[in-house]
């Protein structure tokens, strides 16, 4: 969803060209976003942020609250701490810059088939350095917390580290598809929309070691 013809044309190209991908439709605004979802119900949407009408921002908010099964990804030249940290807020599975190499690209729409972040490591370390600010007002991300059980806070320390749910498992010792149950159950109890939210929400609130911080 993109309002550069070009751009958005070449990125369609890009994905129908790749084995296992399908296009199912494209946007030039927020608003036609919006339509386009309802209409196609995808796996997951590419997102730009700037554009006429009703912004990317305003789309996703509005699509994760009628079809949160719907996977977003940011693609954008954005690099301000806002539009990402708003992004994330309203429910994005991931934010990307529009410089990435196609094979990253494919790496990270991988990444959201197995419900973990298409995030850079870079991206994160900012996500969580502002989260680890002091005097910090409340985040928007507040949910009322449940109390997570101790396996629980295992899996969600992997995933403050950035871990993918194959490595969480190979760390764990358990299967991968008991990584998933674990996250499915944390998100629930904490009222959250997807793992990046997690990630910053546990070490706001001191659930896990800061994976930044020298032990």
């Amino acid at each position: 969803m993109d309002d550069h013809v070009l751009f958005r044309k070449g990125v369609a190209s890009i994905l129908t060209g790749h084995p296992g991908l399908e296009v199912v439709g494209e946007a030039s605004n927020g608003f036609e976003a919006i339509e386009r979802a309802r209409d196609t119900m995808p796996d997951v949407m590419l997102m730009d942020i700037h554009m006429p009408g009703c912004s990317g921002l305003e789309a996703v908010a509005a699509i994760k609250r009628e079809m949160p099964h719907v996977k977003i990804i940011m693609l954008t030249v954005s690099e301000d701490e806002d539009d990402l940290f708003t992004a994330i807020k309203n429910g994005a599975q991931g934010y990307l810059l529009k410089n990435l190499n196609p094979d990253d690209l494919f790496t990270m729409l991988e990444a959201v088939g197995r419900n973990e972040a298409a995030l850079s490591p870079a991206m994160m370390a900012r996500i969580l350095n502002e989260f680890r600010q002091p005097d910090r007002p409340a985040d928007p991300f507040e949910p009322p917390r449940e109390q997570l059980t101790p396996r629980e806070l295992d899996v969600l320390q992997q995933v403050a580290k950035g871990a993918t749910n194959k490595q969480i498992a190979e760390t764990l010792f358990i299967a991968e598809n008991t990584v998933k149950i674990h996250l499915r159950n944390i998100l629930d109890k904490l009222h959250l929309q997807n793992r990046i939210q997690a990630a910053t929400y546990a070490v706001r609130e001191g659930l896990v070691k800061d994976p930044n911080k020298a032990t």
